[in-house]
């Protein structure tokens, strides 16, 4: 009766301290969400930016139409971009919308970089407050990525570590590992400075 009694109990144990990680996949895919929705409200803040800072650019720049239509293109493949429900989960996909925010941040650092030939342009106050809010909006963007991946971290941990693996499995069957984002080849070199 004594054996029967241990057993029960350490199965009412086992039972208990599994009950504190059963939630865990769920709770965490939350988080990811949570995190993934707030890294694209700062992409869409920073492509609502855009039109005015390329009107304003535009009365300065007429001789940088392709800096311009550069921008121009990549907002539009940025935004007209439809996101599957299972980019979280689908590695090429995720990709495309990475590569597409990636080609916006390096049209928009060529446009500023043009601001740079017209004196009278930075100088201008709508094209200095929209610049200083881009910058906000990239830095913004950096800690939601930032968030994001931390999110997505704690998630994997928990699909990828013992014996939560085997409660996800049985569980949340379908629980996917999140994809996190990555710099390009581009992103990684490292600036060339000339004097």
């Amino acid at each position: 009766m004594k054996k029967i009694l241990s057993y029960l109990l350490l199965i009412a144990i086992g039972i208990g301290l599994s009950g504190c990680i059963i939630n865990n996949v769920p709770t965490y895919d939350e988080e990811v969400k949570a995190a993934w929705a707030q890294v694209n409200n700062q992409y869409k803040r920073r492509t609502d930016l855009i039109p005015n800072l390329i009107a304003t650019v535009k009365g300065y720049a007429k001789h940088e139409k392709d800096v311009l239509l550069q921008v121009t293109q990549a907002r539009s493949r940025a935004t007209s971009m439809v996101l599957p429900k299972d980019i979280l989960t689908n590695p090429v996909a995720f990709k495309k919308f990475q590569a597409a925010q990636s080609e916006l941040t390096s049209a928009l650092s060529k446009l500023l970089a043009v601001s740079e030939r017209y004196p009278d342009l930075k100088s201008n106050k709508n094209f200095l407050a929209l610049q200083s809010q881009l910058e906000g909006t990239e830095n913004r963007i950096a800690v939601a990525r930032r968030d994001y991946i931390a999110a997505v971290k704690k998630y994997n941990l928990e699909l990828r570590t013992i014996p939560n693996k085997w409660i996800a499995h049985f569980l949340y069957p379908d629980a996917k590992i999140k994809q996190v984002f990555s710099i390009t080849k581009e992103e990684a070199k490292v600036p060339k400075v000339k004097f």
